[in-house]
């Protein structure tokens, strides 16, 4: 967590687009767990929020029409689930990645670096709540729950994909399609969520 504290440090170093390419590298990472969760329990349009992800990807990369930021936080709005109406553990990584969207457009209009680190804290805590439901022990103790998941594989994963993408837009003083492309292949991650899951599953 302390970690997380440092970034928004990190970031507040960056460029307005180096911030909404950050955003949209830990958006594309969490996309598979909305796209899922869309197609297991027919909430949700996963197409649109795909396209509006694609939108942003493809104006850092200056190869399509500049995305209108303002209307799509509306068709975003419209696709998060609200957690109160599904009873089932699911709705949580897909809300994670719906609001992650959000943010990373709110990002494009305003270059906040808050909210590129509320970006990655959104995937932390996805991150670590699935190691919690799933594989952790309900006789550790807080620290020893805290060790688990600060060591777990996935975490590792977690903090190891955020520090690649920062390292690649330190080195990075101004946005090209190349660096852009190859920046979304690795956030891409070959289909696979940053909780391991494909949104091809269902």
């Amino acid at each position: 967590m302390t970690e997380l504290i440092q970034l928004e440090k990190q970031l507040e170093g960056l460029e307005g687009w180096q911030l909404v390419a950050f955003s949209a590298a830990m958006s594309e990472r969490l996309f598979p767990n909305y796209q899922l969760f869309s197609r297991l329990v027919g909430f949700g349009d996963h197409q649109q929020l795909r396209g509006i992800l694609d939108g942003i990807w493809n104006q850092l990369a200056g190869s399509g029409a500049k995305i209108n930021a303002e209307v799509q936080l509306d068709n975003v709005e419209a696709n998060i689930p609200n957690l109160d109406e599904f009873d089932m553990y699911g709705a949580m990584p897909a809300y994670d990645a719906a609001v992650a969207i959000y943010s990373t457009l709110t990002c494009l209009i305003e270059g906040d670096a808050a909210e590129a680190a509320g970006v990655a804290n959104l995937s932390y805590e996805c991150v670590a709540n699935f190691i919690e439901v799933t594989a952790a022990n309900d006789q550790m103790s807080d620290e020893e729950l805290v060790r688990f998941i600060n060591t777990h594989e996935l975490m590792l994963d977690e903090d190891a994909f955020r520090e690649e993408v920062l390292e690649r837009l330190r080195a990075q003083p101004t946005a090209n399609a190349g660096f852009i492309r190859d920046l979304r292949l690795l956030a891409q991650n070959e289909g696979v969520s940053n909780i391991g899951i494909s949104g091809d599953d269902a």
